[in-house]
């Protein structure tokens, strides 16, 4: 087995020989990260100043309860975490983490083939970890938030999370990042490794200021019987990819959610990759993406059903509302089926507000400013509906009220 410090220098070498991908890759055709190659960044905990008022603010209304992990500028703030957790339950800084953390980091996230990976495990100093025993069901969930505060230059962070949850474990885990600032660079990796019928129910928004970039890959890999869910927000960044790779053993089962909300200039790109391994698994995926003004959309899902994975059922759905003449998206679900005996479908929706709702609710008395917003809301509510920590639900669904307001027009 590799030591860590030799996958690290390996993965520098990987970044340094391909470098930022181009738009001429297949998968990287509709998004450009020109903009972020051009940057000359400073390592965000070389710049840090702090937390200012807005993200103490932003911190403040966080407030869902449970375990948190807060890291600031790529550090670990003790003063802004939990200190203790049930039996059962290990977490902290990965800087501090036991030995059983550096024989899974960086095993699993595809450093190989992926630039912004590689860059990641090359350079990121610290991050999240989280091990549950076999048998441990947490009732809290575990909250991991990473900020990036305000700098005199264009800053790069490489928040890192490894998540270890034990046979028969039972894990819900919140990922949020946000920061202050223009050109600032949150490159994130998250590897989760869910044993034997572990329950993992994992969230990650995406609030970065609008100045900001963001690319994120969060890996999961299930052994067998596990059930996994996903549900990936994304509402801030000028320019976000956000990847999300699994891997499912015999009889695993994955639910995949996502939302994306843009306006203005912002671009977001959502992939997905659903590997079915082994037999008798399967995986339901639904991602919705609403866009206004001259923002743009991407969205490519894959499904790889291998040989041995027969008895698998896979479905994949992609639905868009597009609020703008000016809004763009690109689309592409898609299938790989080596298996004879699987049951698998996907497809993909592009639409607008439909004008006759909109005609049934002013006919009611609702003026349609406010009709748009419901029927925009009502679009997402779908996603909303499937999110079940309760208190993350009220928040996402005020916060969402809050942003439609603003398209009601």
């Amino acid at each position: 087995m590799k030591e860590l410090e030799e996958i690290r220098s390996e993965a520098a070498r990987h970044f340094a020989e391909r470098g930022f991908p181009a738009p001429r890759e297949e998968e990287w055709r509709f998004t450009n990260v020109a903009p972020i190659a051009k940057l000359n960044f400073a390592r965000a905990e070389e710049a840090a100043r702090g937390l200012d008022d807005e993200l103490r603010a932003e911190l403040e209304r966080l407030g869902w309860g449970g375990l948190r992990l807060v890291f600031v500028d790529g550090r670990f703030a003790p003063e802004l975490s939990s200190t203790r957790y049930p039996c059962g339950v290990t977490a902290g800084p990965l800087s501090g983490a036991n030995g059983t953390a550096a024989r899974h980091l960086a095993r699993y996230a595809p450093y190989q083939e992926h630039p912004f990976v590689a860059w990641n495990t090359a350079s990121f100093c610290d991050g999240a970890f989280v091990e549950l025993s076999p048998g441990t069901v947490l009732e809290e969930p575990v909250v991991v938030v990473h900020l990036v505060t305000k700098g005199d230059r264009p800053v790069v962070s490489h928040p890192r999370g490894l998540v270890l949850a034990g046979r028969a474990s039972q894990l819900t885990l919140v990922e949020v990042y946000a920061g202050r600032g223009a050109d600032y660079l949150s490159n994130a990796v998250t590897e989760i490794v869910a044993a034997e019928g572990a329950v993992v129910d994992h969230y990650k928004l995406e609030l970065e200021d609008l100045g900001g970039f963001h690319v994120g890959t969060v890996q999961l890999t299930a052994a067998r019987d596990v059930n996994l869910s996903t549900c990936a927000v994304s509402l801030g960044g000028k320019l976000v990819r956000n990847e999300v790779n699994i891997v499912l053993g015999q009889g695993a089962s994955a639910t995949l959610n996502g939302l994306y909300v843009a306006s203005g200039t912002q671009h977001i790109d959502n992939r997905t990759f659903v590997d079915h391994a082994e037999p008798n698994g399967t995986s339901f995926e639904l991602y919705k993406g609403i866009l206004d003004g001259r923002a743009s959309g991407v969205f490519n899902g894959k499904i790889l059903v291998r040989q041995p994975a027969q008895k698998t059922d896979a479905k994949q759905t992609n639905k868009n509302l597009i609020l703008s003449k000016e809004a763009v998206i690109n689309t592409k679900p898609e299938l790989r089926i080596f298996a004879d005996d699987v049951r698998c479908t996907h497809g993909a929706t592009i639409g607008q507000i439909d004008r006759e709702a909109i005609f049934y609710l002013t006919s009611r008395g609702i003026g349609e400013r406010e009709a748009r917003e419901l029927l925009t809301l009502a679009f997402a509510r779908d996603i909303l509906d499937r999110v079940r920590l309760e208190p993350l639900r009220a928040w996402l669904d005020a916060r969402l009220w809050e942003k439609f307001h603003g398209y009601g027009g």
